[in-house]
């Protein structure tokens, strides 16, 4: 109790102070100004780092005060100025997040409020806000003008989440050309010896500049801070966008690859051993001939016309594909010793992706009552194919790596069906208003269609499906008794996939049945001027699976109720003219409440920690112009790697350090940025995946970076 106490102590702190204007000399923002168009980006907020408001789904983008839900945008300036080539690393700035994948590991995945997101072969990143487009395994920010994060079940809002995601929903909102012309290049070191450049680039055309242009480009390669390893990544993306007086639309083109050679591997606990000390953050277990391949492309097309002053219809369209080969195995710790045994295994993925929606929005008045309803259909297919050969186990040790012979694993010949699923639906809701907006309730419900089919992959037979329908509610209300103070609560429900058994249980890959998940949330927000505090308190009950011991083996299959309670404090914006802050901190109380197994009723979930913290600070030193002192603290409370609560990993504190410097050379901008991530090299496992997985997390790293207007 006295460390949460001084936790809250130190962000209340903070906010005692008061707010003025910031003066930090910086290149020109990209300002994307706010109009009467409904998809138009929220103002930043005071401090640049997060919006004033974001995307709520089908609801539209809407003012922070005036959503019911928990929301945070992350801004391209906080994107920057922590060196962020990916979106887990944006959302790590958010204490309701943690990444539970390796830090060198090929894809990311989060647990938020203390459920996982992104877990498995179907991408749960919404892009521009809807699934079946951000790439399925990592997710570069080169194309992020923001990241979203909507906690909570989001089925309601964004469609059903591909893979049964209930913690909440993460969006990217994609670059878009800005008023002025900009050719921006940033070049960046990555400690060990990895170099990238980046270019970003757009134009607007026309007699009234309709047409817009941006594309973003970048190339990065060579060794990482891990031993053994060396990255190649090659991003490129085209945004297209006209803007006319009733009619708008969008195109976007995104295409990556990623090459790791020695890619970090999370590890697998056999059931029963006490979890060893985390080893050196620069070791790997894995070898240099052990390396992954991956390739996105994906598309969206968006249009929208507005029939009169009160109704606008939509329609987007888009897909993707996603193909990984990798050959490497899962580790499993087999003792408290740090001794291994890793099978390598020869892998191809193929996932294509087909999005559509459709919809239209209105608003009208019912006597003193504003009303503003959105009708929306959506549909999304997703395939997955799947091929793998395995080599013979080998053995090493996670604080003595040992050379491990070559293998000579053949790929797959054949590469066949595994599963597929078409996840679609109807959505109405109205929100309507009264005493200027003071007092909103928004009502909606969603039919959901969840038609999912698994297969035998060498002879095309179904071996399970699963197709069923199912309406969940929306109610969402939000009270500001006065212009600086909202008041909300919400219900919603969900209907998502069923989880997917993983490698470990005799029926892997298999997707269980469809389950309904419930939220009840209660939550303020203060609105400062130029600091905002919000809080929220939340219960989220969600069925789960779990390995069982049968005669064949561990068989994944339905085994309870996961039942997650928790109270969000959270802080953003200047405390001074030179100084701002951005963190909070987050209690959960996970519990399973129903099991098949008594000895674990009650016990903790696996990785839910008590607490997660975060608080990041900035300073604009007085004795040096345009000169930026930054700090960032990382904290995450113990948490279980099994659901006995007989493995456990310690608590983790994280410190990082950065500056930045903005001058100008020959009349052009120029921002220096320096970073050094993990400051005091501590040695910790980051996190656990829903199936027991636990991942080292990354060592001590230094990044440098020069940006240049042209």
């Amino acid at each position: 109790m006295n460390k949460r106490i001084g936790l809250l102590s130190a962000l209340m702190a903070g906010v005692c102070t008061p707010a003025m204007a910031q003066t930090a000399t910086e290149l020109q923002p990209i300002i994307v100004k706010a109009s009467e168009n409904p998809t138009a980006l929220p103002e930043e907020y005071p401090g640049g780092q997060i919006a004033k408001g974001g995307r709520v789904g089908m609801l539209g983008n809407r003012d922070v005060m005036d959503t019911p839900f928990s929301s945070t945008s992350y801004t391209a300036t906080i994107i920057e100025n922590k060196g962020a080539s990916t979106v887990a690393e944006v959302v790590a700035s958010d204490p309701s997040v943690r990444n539970t994948h390796a830090a060198g590991g090929m894809l990311d995945s989060f647990y938020i409020r203390g459920f996982p997101v992104n877990e498995g072969n179907f991408g749960e990143v919404a892009f521009d806000g809807v699934y079946g487009i951000a790439p399925t395994y990592r997710v570069f920010t080169d194309y992020a003008e923001r990241v979203e994060v909507l906690k909570g079940p989001s089925a309601l809002l964004y469609g059903i989440s591909p893979n049964s995601s209930v913690g909440g929903a993460i969006n990217i909102v994609p670059k878009r050309a800005p008023d002025e012309d900009l050719t921006r290049v940033t070049t960046d070191y990555t400690s060990d010896l990895q170099g990238g450049t980046h270019l970003d680039f757009a134009r607007r055309f026309g007699e009234e500049r309709q047409f817009g242009m941006r594309f973003n480009g970048s190339l990065q390669g060579g060794n990482t801070p891990i031993d053994d390893q060396t990255q190649q990544a090659y991003v490129g993306s085209l945004a297209l966008d006209y803007e006319g007086e009733n009619f708008r639309a969008t195109v976007d083109v995104i295409g990556q690859k990623q090459h790791f050679d020695a890619p970090q591997r999370p590890f697998f606990p056999v059931a029963g051993i006490a979890i060893p000390d985390a080893p050196d953050g620069r070791l790997n277990i894995q070898e240099p001939w052990e390396w992954s391949r991956s390739r996105d492309l994906s598309w969206l097309t968006r249009a929208e016309y507005d029939v009169s002053d009160t109704v606008t219809i939509f329609g987007a369209v888009g897909g993707g594909s996603s193909h990984v080969a990798r050959l490497f195995g899962t580790p499993t710790l087999l003792n408290s010793n740090g001794d291994v045994s890793v099978t390598p295994q020869n892998f191809v993925f193929d996932v294509d992706r087909m999005t559509a929606e459709t919809g239209a929005r209105a608003k009208f008045d019912t006597g003193p009552v504003s009303h503003a309803v959105t009708l929306q259909a959506t549909y999304l297919r997703q395939t997955l194919d799947r091929g793998s050969n395995s080599g013979t186990a080998q053995f090493t040790n996670i604080y003595d790596p040992v050379l491990r012979p070559e293998q000579n694993v053949l790929a797959p010949r054949n590469v066949g069906r595994v599963s597929e699923s078409v996840l679609s639906g109807i959505a109405l809701s109205d929100t309507l208003s009264i005493l200027d907006e003071r007092v909103q309730l928004t009502v909606g419900g969603r039919w959901q269609s969840i038609d999912s089919k698994n297969f035998n992959a060498t002879t095309g037979v179904v071996t399970s499906s699963s197709d069923e329908t199912a309406v969940t509610p929306l109610i969402g209300l939000v009270v500001k008794p006065w212009e600086n103070v909202s008041l909300y609560a919400n219900y919603i429900e969900g209907l998502g996939v069923g989880d997917t058994a993983p490698a470990t249980a005799v029926n892997a890959g298999e997707t269980l049945a469809p389950y309904r998940t419930k939220q009840y949330e209660i939550g303020a927000k203060f609105d400062l001027g130029r600091i905002i505090l919000s809080t929220a308190v939340f219960q989220i009950e969600k069925p789960f699976g779990q390995l069982e011991s049968q005669s064949s083996g561990l068989v994944f299959v339905n085994g309870g109720e996961q039942r997650n309670r928790g109270l969000e404090i959270n802080v953003a914006g200047e405390v001074t003219a030179d100084l701002r802050l951005l963190g909070g901190v987050a209690f959960i109380d996970g519990e399973l409440t129903k099991t098949n197994n008594a000895a674990t009723v009650g016990n903790t979930p696996i990785g839910v920690p008590s607490i997660q913290a975060n608080l990041g600070a900035e300073w604009d030193t007085p004795f040096v112009e345009g000169l930026t002192l930054a700090a960032n603290m990382i904290y995450t409370d113990e948490q279980f790697a099994d659901t006995a609560n007989k493995q456990e990993l310690p608590s983790w504190t994280r410190f990082d350090l950065g500056t930045r410097y903005a001058t100008k050379i020959q009349d052009r901008p120029v921002t220096f940025r320096a970073s050094v991530e993990n400051v005091f090299n501590k040695d910790y496992w980051s996190g656990v995946a829903s199936f027991g997985t636990i991942s080292q997390g990354a060592p001590l790293t230094v990044k440098v970076s020069m940006t240049t207007d042209f």
